[in-house]
This record gives structure tokens, C-alpha cells and sequence, in this order.
């Protein structure tokens, strides 16, 4: 018998942000069934007239008369974002990011990992209407990735569940800027330079450890209001708050204020915010001819063979190419149908991909395609069968069997 490099063990604190997201994923799959039973179900009106309320929130003297759904995306979700901007500073200053030898690899794979299933979609759309949707497929739902590999226990090794993570980690610092730049409009620079120059307020109350919360919470609140107004997309005042918030202890703490805040935040977005996300847009209507309007099948297509397809090339492809360079190489224990395995089940792009198909296609006017729809139904049947040909992938692989993750105990 071979002598293997020893595997190595997940932090504590990373070992339980993966648990949450597993758990958060059941949580998120039953939300999305829910919506969709009751989409297609007697009460269907009765879902679309939730999710249509309007609702009038005020405040400076401005008003923004909006439906729940929009809310819901718009402000619930700036909540998910920060605690994504969390998870993206800890890994800057004390995790996989922190070494750009040790992030190469997987930072490499993602890059992969997102171009190709835009280009596969572009390659489907190209002089098509749905053609703005291109970056609907480049996402992976850490909830749902993370939720499948945790149900393969021991095949998967600890060294490819973290390969899993930071390619996710370096795919959201992907899709922020995707939707920062491809998918904001008509910029206010007026609105903008007040969300810079409160950023930038908030930034300097951190340094001098001004650290009440009513005075960060009303600054957040604040930031918010003006990236809303400024029209870049107001979620990611949330992603701000996050690299802005310190992730190193400051004595006597034992712990940062980022590790804090996620411990605290992380379960709420895993088990209410993303959940409640999903109900809200995953509720489309399956019905005959749905793909009979101009662009909504290649809509469809595009999208479910970007995540299917473009995922596991991209992601496989990129790996390879790097290791054959000498620019990284594989961790122990991982093999390259490990590999094949993760680029597909980074397929599974459920919550950014639909977040960024309400962005890239905005309610249909009367007479226009439903291609929102069409790219939701491309949402689900994609990442459905990534999920199916990771699991099988991941099932198969041969590789040294893992221990429990975390501590000595298990979980």
C-alpha cells in the first residue's frame, strides 16, 4: 500500500460555516419547491398577488413605491451580500486568499468556471433577445454545493470541500463585479459620491474603533439608501459593509468582528433570507408553449448547457491547464475525476443565478417574451442535473478516505 500525504483537517470556524450552508441548502431546496408547487398549483394567483403587494417605504423625503418581490431582492438580500463580503475578507486575511500560491489553483478554476458558461450561453443567444442574460450562468450556490458534498461524506476529501469553497469564494467576488458593471444603470454621480463618501465615514470609524451599533447600523442604513438611489445595484452596499468590517481580534477579544457578525448573521441568511429569496422567484408557471416566444428556448438552453456544460469545462479545463503549467497543483487526496466532480457541481448556480436573471431581464410589457421565466426554468433544470453528474462524479472518485472535519469529536 502507497504512502498518501496526510489530509488535512478543516478549521473549526470553516467547518461550521460549510455545516451551515448544508443545512441552509435543505432549507433553500424545500423554499424553491414550494414556490414552484404553488406556482403551478389552484392557488397560483394567490402567489403572485404576495409576491405583487405594493409596498411605499419612506424616508429623507423620498419615497420608493415598490412590489414585495423587488424588496425582498433589493434590501433582504443586501443582508446575504454583506455576510458574502464577510466570508470574503476572512478568506483575504486569514484564509485560502490569503496566500495567492495556496488560491491559484481554485482562483484559477472559477475564472474558468465563469467564462465558459458565458460563452456558452452568448454562443446559444448570440443576435438573440436574451442575449443581455450571459451572466446568469457564471454563479455557484455555495448552499446547494456545499449541501451535495456534505451528503457524499467521507468520498469527498477535506482538501477538495476547501478546493469547493474558495473557487465559490472567488466566484462571488466574480459575480459582484459582473453585476457592478454589466448589470447596473443610469449611475446618479451625485447619489454615488454620497455611498463613496459614506463608505468611506464608515471606514474611518473603524479605524478609531468607534464601534457602537447604532451609529454603524444607522451608516449601513445610509449606505444603502444612496447606492439604491445611485443606480448601481443596492445589494452590494451589503459586499461593502463586509470588506470594511475588521477580521482580525482586537484585544482582549479572541475573536475579529467579522467572525462575530457571521456567527451571528450567517444562519439568519441561510435559514430565513435566502429561503424567502427563493419562494419569491422560483415560483414560475410550467406550462405548454412556454418556450414558444421569440428567444425563450435559446434562453433555456443557454442557460442550463452554461451550467451544466460550461461549468464542468471551464472549471476542469482551467485546473488542468494550470497544473500542466506548474502554476499550481492538486491537493492531496484529490484526483482529477475530484476535479470533474466539483466543476460540476459548481454547476449548481441557483440563488445568484436567478438574482442575476431578474436583473438581466426586467418584468416582460405586455406582447414581450416572458424571458425571466424562460431563464428560471434554465435555473432549475440546470442545476438539477449538476447536481445528479457531481454526485455521480463524486461518488465514483477514488481517494483517501477522510475523517471527520472540524474537531477530534466530529460534529
Amino acid at each position: 500500500m502507497t504512502d498518501r500525504p496526510p489530509v488535512r483537517r478543516l478549521p473549526r470556524p470553516l467547518a461550521e460555516f460549510l455545516s451551515t450552508e448544508a443545512a441552509g441548502g435543505v432549507v433553500l431546496l424545500a423554499a424553491a419547491v414550494v414556490a414552484l408547487v404553488w406556482a403551478n398549483s389552484p392557488w397560483s394567483a394567490s402567489y403572485e398577488s404576495l409576491w405583487s403587494t405594493a409596498l411605499h417605504l419612506t424616508g429623507g423625503g423620498a419615497g420608493a413605491p415598490e412590489d414585495l418581490r423587488h424588496w425582498v431582492n433589493e434590501a433582504l438580500m443586501a443582508l446575504f451580500f454583506f455576510v458574502v463580503g464577510l466570508e470574503i475578507k476572512r478568506e483575504l486575511v486569514d484564509g485560502e486568499l490569503r496566500s495567492p500560491r495556496v488560491a491559484a489553483l481554485p482562483a484559477i478554476a472559477a475564472v474558468g468556471g465563469m467564462a465558459a458558461p458565458a460563452v456558452v450561453y452568448l454562443a446559444v443567444n448570440a443576435g438573440r433577445p436574451g442575449v443581455d442574460g450571459w451572466g446568469i450562468p457564471m454563479a455557484t450556490d455555495i448552499a446547494f454545493a456545499v449541501g451535495v458534498v456534505a451528503v457524499l461524506g467521507w468520498r469527498v476529501p477535506p482538501p477538495l470541500k476547501l478546493f469547493l469553497l474558495t473557487l465559490a469564494i472567488v466566484d462571488d467576488i466574480g459575480a459582484i463585479v459582473v453585476i457592478a458593471v454589466a448589470y447596473s444603470e443610469g449611475i446618479e454621480p451625485v447619489a454615488l459620491a454620497v455611498a463613496g463618501a459614506t463608505a468611506v465615514g464608515i471606514g474611518v470609524l473603524r479605524r478609531l474603533r468607534i464601534d457602537s451599533p447604532a451609529v454603524h447600523v444607522v451608516a449601513a442604513v445610509v449606505l444603502w439608501g444612496a447606492t439604491y438611489r445611485s443606480g448601481v445595484h443596492a445589494t452590494l452596499a451589503g459586499v461593502v459593509l463586509g470588506l470594511l468590517t475588521p477580521a482580525r481580534p482586537r484585544p482582549p477579544a479572541r475573536t475579529s468582528p467579522a467572525e462575530r457578525l457571521q456567527h451571528r448573521l450567517h444562519p439568519l441568511t441561510s435559514f430565513v433570507v435566502v429561503p424567502v429569496f427563493a419562494l419569491a422567484n422560483a415560483g414560475v408557471e410550467i406550462r405548454a408553449g412556454a418556450f414558444e416566444a421569440p428567444g425563450t428556448g435559446a434562453v433555456a438552453l443557454g442557460v442550463g448547457a452554461g451550467l451544466v456544460v460550461g461549468k464542468l469545462v471551464g472549471v476542469a479545463g482551467a485546473t488542468g491547464l494550470a497544473v500542466r503549467l506548474g502554476v499550481g497543483r492538486l491537493p492531496p487526496g484529490v484526483t482529477p475525476r475530484h476535479v470533474l466532480g466539483v466543476g460540476a457541481v459548481a454547476g449548481i448556480g441557483f440563488t445568484v443565478s436567478l438574482f442575476v436573471a431578474g436583473l438581466a431581464f426586467p418584468p416582460p410589457r405586455p406582447g414581450a417574451p416572458a424571458l425571466e421565466e424562460a431563464a428560471t426554468l434554465g435555473i432549475l433544470l440546470g442545476s438539477v442535473a449538476a447536481a445528479l453528474l457531481g454526485t455521480v462524479l463524486l461518488a465514483g472518485a477514488k481517494g483517501q478516505r477522510s475523517a471527520q472535519v472540524g474537531h477530534p469529536g466530529g460534529r
